[in-house]
């Protein structure tokens, strides 16, 4: 099991930033998939045709998203959580991304995917 740690700068402001992380609509606009995705705490989510899943469990508006991805069997031993905090920034939102308890073997497209499908995407959907 691996951690990976990054920031990201997202050009809008961290109250943006939650709605397009949190509101499936928005979600829908900058990955082009239908979204599921509730902030209440306990709820399931799928992305990207469900090839992200998981479960939400703590959301601060604005400034903070906590869930729990899922991975198949080792899930329940190690949950690996992702944890994004925004804090506002000159250019609009610092991103603090924490994801803790990848499997060894899903490392590498994990982080591939964060910086370029998940944040590459965001970052460019606020360029325009």
């Amino acid at each position: 099991m691996k951690d990976y740690k990054k920031h990201f700068i997202l050009n809008a402001p961290p109250e943006e930033v939650y709605a397009a992380l949190t509101n499936p609509a928005t979600i829908q606009l900058w990955t082009g998939e239908v979204a599921e995705m509730s902030t209440e705490p306990g709820s399931e989510f799928a992305l990207w045709e469900e090839s992200i899943v998981g479960m939400n469990l703590e959301f601060e508006e604005g400034k903070k998203i906590v869930q729990q991805w899922y991975f198949g069997e080792e899930d329940e031993e190690n949950p690996s959580i992702v944890t994004i905090k925004l804090h506002p920034s000159p250019k609009g939102t610092d991103v603090e991304l924490k994801h803790t308890n990848i499997p060894d073997e899903a490392y590498e497209d994990i982080v591939e995917g964060w910086n370029d499908q998940y944040f590459g995407a965001l970052i460019d959907f606020y360029k325009e």
